[in-house]
């Protein structure tokens, strides 16, 4: 069974992504097959494998980002579809497709979950300078979501005016565009210096969370490779 439409994704025109405002960003629906969907909402990871980050201080004065969250290795337990969409999400072809709509040569990709229950919030960030972008692929749906709970990623225009060391509110913000995250939709955006983005405080009932996997696509130039290598070596040297 495939999981990712590659042809919708690869449809995806760099031009136009390239020239969104006030960043590259696209919200897609069905980059997910019907069927692929439906396998991997139906065998999410089971919340016992996650780790609980929850008042981590972030830089800046930024509010902590807390949710319940799983990093993906060869050693994560997952089920028959979720390993084939790793598969996929490994492959060449989604790799380039990427890297087309980035207008770059190469990228070094990560994977996570994150499950976010009631009370939680994105405040508003612009990502590290390490980091080209990300994929967040979005699993609730009108069956167990409903919209005025919130979850949806926010897009934020601040005309250029807040430092990315800084720590401003939703509403310091000029504009803003909000995602669509019910159903089979993704979002795929691109960091710059202004790429300011977050989640409102989701509002669901105890024993709902907003569910989200999220492929990170960070930079892979040569100064990367060996600031890697030499991270690894120090690292098991002490």
């Amino acid at each position: 069974m495939s999981i990712l439409d590659f042809e919708r994704l690869e449809a995806i025109d760099p031009v136009s992504y390239q020239g969104q405002h006030p960043y590259p960003w696209v919200n897609p629906e069905g980059l997910l097959t019907p069927e692929g969907f439906d396998a991997l909402r139906a065998s999410m990871p089971d919340l016992s494998l996650f780790q609980k980050k929850f008042g981590v201080q972030r830089k800046s004065g930024q509010q902590p980002h807390d949710r319940y969250t799983l990093e993906y290795t060869s050693e994560t337990k997952l089920s028959e579809p979720w390993r084939s969409f790793m598969q996929e999400l490994t492959s060449d072809r989604y790799r380039d497709a990427l890297c087309r709509l980035l207008g770059v040569r190469s990228l070094d990709l990560n994977f996570h979950w994150h499950y976010t229950p009631r009370g939680c919030s994105v405040s508003p960030h612009a990502d590290s300078k390490r980091k080209l972008g990300s994929h967040i692929f979005y699993f609730n749906t009108e069956q167990d979501w409903d919209e005025s709970w919130g979850g949806e990623t926010v897009v934020l225009d601040d005309k250029g005016r807040f430092p990315t060391r800084s720590a401003p509110a939703f509403e310091d913000f000029d504009s803003e565009i909000t995602s669509k995250a019910i159903g089979n939709y993704s979002f795929l955006f691109s960091r710059r210096g202004n790429s300011w983005h977050g989640v409102r405080e989701i509002r669901c009932p105890e024993g709902q969370m907003r569910k989200v996997f999220i492929v990170v696509l960070n930079s892979n130039t040569l100064k990367d490779r060996v600031r890697r290598v030499f991270a690894s070596k120090h690292f098991e040297r002490y």
